[in-house]
């Protein structure tokens, strides 16, 4: 049998794209995955205990983009839920991004918001050329504020100081002047009903497609006859580290499940100074479950082999462009998403890129 795509991974980049070009354009698709599952860092399952549980880490959905999410919604009822986050600060929790609220509660004020803004004013450091991340939170936010929330936030986080990192990696401090609490504002925000392992599933049933797990593709490519390829692995993993291996920021998730209703105050507590671990999702908080038994997660970032977030300095975007202008040279392989792109993307930012994608597929094959 002959497909009309390969594509090289079935998270929702792979996923997104395949669905398009079967569903759309009557494609031939075969997806090779080298996990034991679908859906990639989105996979979702339920765990001993019956809970549903993000097994790479939280993921809430949310945009502004209604294309985007009317496309997902085409896949799934969806549970309207609005993220709260706490950052754990001197022993209490105070919400995330920081509000009205937080400096309310944090200095024991009670501020209105431009007594809000006057206050930060106060407390900003005069620095002449912002160049480090140390640099735009000081600039923006000051001493205490910097040190209270980012400083050892992002030493766990990056495995270096927020003085080493560049300064797009904090850009910005979004403040927020309101009581406005939620972690996005986004116009659209929620969960798949079901979770996002049915959601992929939903989207993949179709007889277009083809699903191979558990294999590297690099293993069976030569036996298989295609024409085009889309590949969402890591993009140094596809010219064979020629230029060297790009550098990831890794975690490790321990999960813990307690006799209890409710472990924490809201879905996600954020540790910026205390404990070795980054943050704290409670699951059921997320996905509306109701059960007598309640499971967390705790993530502690470090380096190691599975990557999840790109390395965010000067060196590894440099040495990524490599790769880049390498992969703008190849005339059947498109290169899509996080990995292939070395570029954080969100979910709403991942689909929007497949569809975009799918376009740009959709006209050239017209214009034959």
């Amino acid at each position: 049998m002959k497909f009309d795509y390969v594509v090289v991974g079935a998270g929702l980049a792979g996923i997104t794209v395949a669905e398009r070009l079967a569903s759309q354009l009557n494609k031939k698709i075969l997806i090779i995955e080298k996990r034991n599952h679908i859906a990639g860092n989105i996979y979702d399952s339920y765990n001993e205990d019956g809970i549903l549980i993000h097994n790479y880490g939280p993921h809430t959905f949310h945009t502004n983009d209604k294309e985007v999410f009317d496309y997902v919604c085409s896949f799934t009822e969806w549970n309207d839920y609005q993220h709260r986050v706490m950052s754990y600060v001197n022993g209490n929790f105070v919400p995330m991004p920081i509000s009205l609220e937080t400096i309310n509660q944090l200095y024991n004020l009670n501020l209105s918001e431009d007594e809000m803004e006057k206050f930060i004013d106060s407390k900003k450091v005069k620095i002449d050329e912002i160049k480090t991340s140390e640099d735009v939170v000081l600039s923006q936010g000051g001493q205490d504020i910097y040190e209270k929330f980012f400083k050892y936030f992002t030493i766990k986080q990056w495995g270096v100081s927020p003085a080493e990192l560049d300064k797009t990696v904090i850009s910005r401090i979004p403040f927020r002047k309101n009581r406005d609490t939620r972690y996005f504002t986004d116009k659209y925000q929620g969960n798949p009903k079901h979770g996002y392992t049915k959601m992929c599933e939903k989207m993949l049933d179709n007889p277009n497609i083809k699903v191979m797990l558990n294999t590297d593709y690099k293993e069976v490519i030569d036996d298989i006859k295609y024409d085009k390829m889309i590949y969402t692995g890591p993009i140094d993993y596809f010219y064979n580290y020629e230029f060297g291996k790009l550098l990831y920021r890794s975690i490790k998730f321990k999960f813990e499940t307690y006799d209890m209703e409710s472990y924490q105050p809201v879905t996600s507590t954020r540790y910026p100074m205390d404990y070795d671990y980054t943050r704290i999702t409670e699951f059921k908080k997320m996905t509306g479950q109701k059960h007598p038994k309640t499971t967390i997660l705790k993530e502690f970032p470090c380096f190691g082999d599975e990557p999840y977030y790109p390395y965010p300095t000067k060196e590894w975007k440099e040495l990524a462009n490599k790769y880049r202008e390498k992969a703008e040279k190849e005339e059947n392989v498109i290169f899509l998403g996080r990995l292939a792109e070395y570029k954080y993307y969100d979910m709403d930012d991942v689909i929007r890129k497949a569809l975009d994608v799918f376009e740009e597929i959709k006209e050239k094959d017209s214009n034959r």
